[in-house]
């Protein structure tokens, strides 16, 4: 069948760009005891190290009740717009997606990463970036991420690509629509704050992305028997507008850039870790920015993440609204393309911050 959306070929791949082939790093790991492929171990001034930040501040990471948030709650959305400034990260908790659906889209997750190397590869990124297999490799010379990921678009509906999508897995593509749906809610109900934190109608969030997409992407960090020299994903910021993350409950592996340091995110159970990503942090003209973050790997136990990246379409302008430059001094570009600056964000290796310069004024560099 000839799926086409907006003169896409949906079969054909989205257009953003692509990423080299490289061996699964979960079948690596089965095969290494002691020694780390020099391919995954870091430069030594990129190796993981410990937070140079203090107990105290490690904790502040802002918790939001978002029961409360969506029902009105001043203080809540007071400490929202706190957790956009000063973190651009927070963690939600009572958001209303039923533990049960949390729980399949794990087992989802687990069961897709338990299959055969030869039974994922049937889901290989190929000639796109859908699929199963690793992003942001665009050098033959470049260190590579010890962890494995399965990326697909989820919404609209119009937009998947079912060839990517493992459906021979029993509940695998029921489990992907209910915390899909989920998800929808969520990020509807948190854009509609933050449309109001901006100075903007409800709504106003939403009609800037033209068209809300949704991806999601599921990753896997194998043990490493020498974590102390690996990533599990190189420091970088999200490409999207908003991520919604549902970490692994027992295993702490996303880290965060605060202050100079490298803070960990303790998993609170069934709780979402939210930031700012790129686009976001251009409509809002740099009030809320987003965040660079990385994944560590750990020597006992795999860790599995689920990520929800929400993204704008592709003829979408990324440039401040207009209330963020009525008394603010405009520090990002105007009309670029969402789809120019994806081809940017993909074209290059992930590293820190530096693909938000595509959007900034060479002033603000």
């Amino acid at each position: 069948m000839d799926l086409k959306v907006e003169g896409v070929n949906v079969e054909e791949g989205l257009g953003w760009g692509n990423s080299l082939e490289v061996p699964s790093v979960q079948e690596i790991a089965k095969n290494v005891s002691e020694f780390v492929p020099e391919k995954y171990v870091q430069e030594q001034n990129d190796r993981p190290i410990e937070s140079v930040l203090s107990p105290d501040e490690i904790s502040e990471l802002p918790v939001i009740d978002f029961s409360l948030l969506v029902n009105g709650d001043e203080d809540e959305l007071n400490k929202l717009d706190y957790a956009c400034k000063e973190w651009g990260f927070l963690q939600i908790i009572n958001h209303g997606v039923a533990e049960d659906v949390i729980r399949n889209m794990k087992a989802a997750t687990a069961s897709f990463f338990d299959l055969p190397v030869d039974e994922k590869n049937k889901y290989a990124m190929g000639d796109g970036l859908e699929g199963y297999g690793h992003a942001f490799v665009v050098s033959e010379e470049q260190k590579l991420d010890w962890g494995d990921i399965m990326f697909f678009i989820t919404r609209p509906e119009e937009q998947r690509n079912m060839k990517k999508w493992p459906i021979t897995l029993p509940g695998f593509e029921e489990a992907v629509e209910d915390y899909s749906t989920g998800m929808l809610r969520v990020t509807e109900e948190f854009m509609a704050k933050l449309s109001l934190l901006l100075g903007m109608e409800e709504k106003g969030l939403e009609k800037q992305h033209v068209l809300m997409r949704q991806s999601i992407r599921m990753s896997y960090y194998p043990p490493c028997p020498k974590p102390e020299l690996v990533l599990g994903a190189s420091p970088h910021s999200d490409g999207g507008s908003i991520t919604l993350l549902l970490q692994s409950d027992d295993v702490v592996g996303l880290q965060i850039k605060h202050k100079g340091g490298w803070i960990p995110i303790k998993p609170i159970p069934n709780a979402f870790v939210i930031n700012i990503a790129d686009v976001l942090e251009s409509w809002s003209n740099g009030l809320y920015k987003s965040i660079e973050h990385r994944a560590v790997a750990n020597s006992k136990i795999a860790r599995m993440s689920i990520a929800t990246f929400i993204i704008p379409a592709d003829e979408a302008e990324i440039r401040p609204v207009e209330s963020m430059i009525q008394d603010r001094p405009r520090m990002y570009k105007d009309n670029i393309r969402y789809l120019d600056y994806l081809r940017h964000f993909f074209g290059m290796k992930s590293s820190g911050k530096v693909h938000t310069n595509f959007l900034k004024l060479e002033s603000e560099y």
